[in-house]
């Protein structure tokens, strides 16, 4: 038995020995690289039986630890035997982090995003700077898993659960961001007829929402921020009412000049006003206080009005909103996003068919609803229906947005300009707007505003045969001019800016007037939410116990009142319908999804699937719907990009038999609605759908027969299933429909679908 000191110098040995074998192990790159990925310490291992019988050797009292000359090279021989026994060990956990390293999946290394409904894809991770030291790539070793990681993230992108070939693109509409302007620079790249079978041009990058989910807003609503808010927000005030001749002209102008007229005083005895203002407040309130809300969103979608056609798309409305009630949110630490999801009449939709994709033509999480479809309303029996179910289904998203109309006429019933012969407008309207005041619901009236600011448009008819309303006519009789453009040099761009109507589209001028009505109200409703909040404060109270989003109730279909025009079937639900649009832009969340041919439950599994997605190349043309005196100004500048337009027909498509079915994963139905509209054109629905022999559609496997069909809600659309019940092919069930479209032998013309609506 060795004594103690031999057995003392003899375990000094194998604890330097083995410190430094582990010490150089763990102090390398490959080490420190995998401890950033690992979720736990690296723990020591085990000891060997041998080590276990010296340790408990120490026990023995020190008289009996005698080692003669004649022992010592035994202990030598066990020396040795230890510290070889402790660098296989060493070595042996080097090699098993290299395979652990090599099994790290995708989801291991990328940060986790918020998951939400409408994501349409994964997106990219951000790396943030915090986190930058964890991540960071040390040796040759990381780099390959880092290529072997990407590789298997794009094969997961490519599978059935992304699904990236079956999605329309979801745009960033802001111009002035610089992922927009990339997203621009990729889109040009896109060929007018996509072939790609994975369809990725289609696949979003990163819709406005998903920006909204990347950071919470930073911290609580503090006193701080509620004053630099108030003096913004009153700011923006004062200088509108400045600049449209003082408070009361302002107030007739921007807030008169609606069907039900905003009123801020708090003696008002109208109730409906009061709940209407309510609403709105509510709506500021709720996101000011919610600490993870960093977007105040206000969603539109309309016609090519909307889009900002025959203007740059800088001078729309919405990117003038942007602009003038944007510093008020930036205050606040939050950022004002305005999507903009108008469209030109070329791909044949209108009002009737585009408010069933209120979910997807913009994000769900809208705080705020614009609306222009109002010249397709004119002589349209069906135009209240659209808005009135527009109103309902608004109330169903998580915000539960106001709805605003913007109309570019008269108030109904009250036309005094004289070549205002063509006003449309139903005195309905105004029971409507009382009808559903308590949601926020109401229409601002562009021309009336003008009149009630006072100027004397009637005499500059009658008398100088100026006529303030006609095409390309400079100047509303308040300005000439827009406030930015007051100090444009060059001539032709600043006598654009000028410009009242384009034609029936508003020019620069009458779209800041647009923005300002608009800001004007939404800064006055802002303010006085300011004050119920500071209230609260100096009550001692959290304002997030009044205001937060989760404090906000939930909306049944019981909820709402009894409608008074639409269809109670469609219109009194629990759920906004879903939608599938492959038109630009959309910002929200699909509701069918194209399934993957491969899928387990496909129920045409085995079957050609390979339709493809089809553009109609207007996305790639910079001056698609600007003016050319704007071109004229802009071609040569690096800022060009701002006046392109996002608008474009879209659809999946097939072209012959080899293109074989497309089958769409429908998502949970309330109603058992199914509706296919095509493209392009306003009377698309008979030829492509009702009437053609060249395609077969299947409702879960079952044929459906096209005698059962209407072309409903438009002439581009046909209504496959009304309702479940036992006399429709569509019966409910507890997982998902399917729906399948197919081409056959005799197909001559495209067939083409633009949407798939589904209640």
């Amino acid at each position: 038995m060795p004594d103690a000191s031999a057995l003392e110098e003899f375990g000094l040995e194998v604890e330097h020995e083995n410190h430094a074998l582990v010490t150089n192990s763990g102090s390398s790159t490959a080490d420190n690289t995998f401890a950033s990925f690992s979720n736990s310490e690296r723990r020591p291992t085990t000891p060997s039986k041998v080590q276990r019988s010296l340790l408990a050797s120490t026990n023995v009292k020190y008289s009996r630890l005698r080692v003669s000359a004649i022992q010592r090279p035994g202990v030598l021989k066990w020396s040795l035997i230890v510290i070889i026994f402790a660098a296989v060990i060493v070595f042996f956990n080097i090699g098993q982090e290299e395979t652990m390293e090599e099994a790290i999946t995708p989801e291991d290394t990328e940060a986790k995003s918020d998951s939400k409904a409408y994501q349409l894809l994964r997106p990219k991770v951000k790396v943030h700077q915090d986190d930058a030291a964890s991540v960071e790539v040390v040796d040759d070793k990381r780099e390959k898993v880092e290529e072997k990681v990407d590789t298997n993230k794009q094969e997961e992108k490519d599978s059935n659960e992304s699904l990236a070939h079956s999605q329309p693109l979801t745009v960033d509409d802001n111009i002035d961001s610089s992922e927009t302007q990339e997203k621009k620079e990729e889109t040009t790249k896109v060929e007018e007829t996509t072939t790609d079978k994975n369809l990725e041009p289609f696949a979003p990058d990163k819709d406005e929402h998903e920006k909204s989910n990347e950071k919470p807003n930073d911290g609580s609503f503090t006193i701080e921020r509620l004053k630099a808010t108030r003096e913004a927000a009153q700011n923006l005030v004062s200088m509108l009412q400045e600049y449209y001749g003082g408070k009361d002209q302002s107030k007739k102008m921007m807030l008169e000049s609606w069907l039900l007229p905003w009123e801020f005083d708090p003696q008002t005895n109208d109730t409906d006003k009061v709940v209407m203002k309510e609403k709105l407040v509510d709506t500021m309130a709720r996101a000011l206080v919610t600490e993870d809300q960093k977007e105040f969103i206000i969603g539109t979608i309309g016609s090519s009005v909307a889009a900002g056609h025959d203007n740059c798309n800088f001078d729309s409305w919405e990117r003038q909103m942007e602009r003038t009630f944007g510093p008020v949110w930036e205050a606040a630490g939050m950022k004002l996003v305005c999507q903009n999801s108008g469209e030109g009449g070329g791909c044949g939709d209108d009002f009737a068919n585009q408010v069933f994709c209120i979910k997807q033509n913009v994000s769900p999480n809208i705080d705020i609803a614009q609306y222009t479809w109002t010249y397709f309303e004119v002589g349209n029996e069906h135009a209240l229906e659209a808005r009135e179910s527009l109103v309902r289904w608004a109330q169903m998203l998580p915000r539960q947005p106001p709805v605003h109309v913007l109309n570019t006429f008269e108030l109904p019933g009250k036309t005094y300009l004289p070549a205002d012969s063509d006003s449309g407008g139903s005195m309905m309207e105004y029971d409507l707007a009382r009808y559903y005041a308590k949601y926020g619901y109401n229409a601002f009236y562009m021309r009336s505003g003008y009149v009630k600011g006072g100027y004397d448009y009637t005499t500059a008819f009658k008398e100088n045969g100026v006529n303030h309303f006609e095409p390309n006519h400079v100047g509303d009789g308040y300005h000439n001019v827009t406030r930015y453009g007051e100090n444009e040099a060059d001539p032709n761009r600043k006598a654009s800016l000028g410009v009242v109507m384009r034609n029936w589209h508003p020019g620069p001028l009458a779209f800041q007037f647009v923005a300002d009505a608009f800001s004007y109200l939404y800064a006055k409703s802002m303010l006085e939410a300011l004050d119920r909040i500071e209230g609260e404060m100096n009550n001692g109270k959290d304002p997030l116990d009044t205001w937060a989003a989760k404090k906000r109730k939930i909306m049944l279909k019981t909820s709402l009142p009894e409608p008074k025009f639409c269809d109670p079937l469609y219109c009194t639900v629990d759920e906004a319908p879903g939608c599938i649009n492959y038109e630009r832009p959309t910002y929200g969340w699909w509701g069918a999804k194209v399934e993957d041919p491969n899928d387990n439950f496909n129920p045409h599994k085995g079957e050609l699937q390979n339709w493809q997605l089809w553009l109609d190349g207007q996305e790639l043309d910079l001056w698609h719907g600007v003016p050319k005196q704007d071109q004229f100004f802009f071609e040569d500048r690096d800022d060009k990009e701002v006046c392109r337009h996002l608008d474009a027909c879209g659809a999946i498509s097939a072209t012959s038999k080899d293109n074989g079915s497309v089958v769409f994963r429908l998502p949970k139905q309330e109603v058992g609605l199914v509706v296919l509209c095509g493209c392009c054109g306003k009377d698309v629905a008979t030829e492509m759908f009702l009437n053609n022999s060249a395609i077969e559609v299947r409702y879960n496997g079952k044929l459906l027969d096209p005698i059962t069909w209407d072309v409903w809600p438009n002439r581009k659309c046909v209504r496959l299933l009304k309702k479940f019940g036992a006399a429709s092919a569509a019966a409910a069930t507890t997982g998902h429909n399917y729906l399948s479209v197919k081409a056959l032998e005799n197909i001559t013309e495209p067939v083409r679908i633009s949407h798939l609506i589904t209640l």
